[in-house]
């Protein structure tokens, strides 16, 4: 099989706050939470029919300066979507504050924006092949 991505991590200030952006904004499903201990929990979010998740980390200490910043100012994250403007209407009612309007590239519809914490992402709708 060889690799795959499993997981990453996004920085959250709070656990219950992550949970909640992710499942009731964007949609996904809390796959688990598990208490590991010490204010600790293993949470991750994503389909259950799709082997990478988002794995939310409560950032501490030193972390905290990190939170929002971890594309550094970049788009590094891109949520695919099947239905561009389904799901841009849907995030902007749930108050999603995209940076620009829907614009079409030859890779597809994208628009930009950010999370509760400042990460820049990219919602975009492959063109059809």
């Amino acid at each position: 099989m060889g690799m795959t991505l499993a997981a990453f991590a996004v920085l959250v200030p709070d656990y219950d706050e992550g949970i909640a952006f992710f499942t009731q904004t964007l949609g996904f499903d809390l796959l688990e939470d598990t208490d590991m201990g010490g204010g600790k929990r293993w949470v991750r979010i994503g389909r259950p029919d799709h082997t990478t998740n988002i794995l939310l980390a409560r950032a501490v200490g030193d972390q905290r300066a990190s939170i929002g910043q971890q594309g550094g100012g970049r788009v590094w994250l891109f949520l695919r979507t099947d239905d561009f403007a389904r799901d841009h209407a849907h995030m902007t009612a749930q108050g999603v504050q995209f940076e620009e309007e829907p614009r079409h590239e030859a890779y597809g519809a994208v628009a930009v924006f950010r999370d509760p914490w400042g990460n820049r992402w990219d919602l975009i709708q492959p063109a059809a092949a």
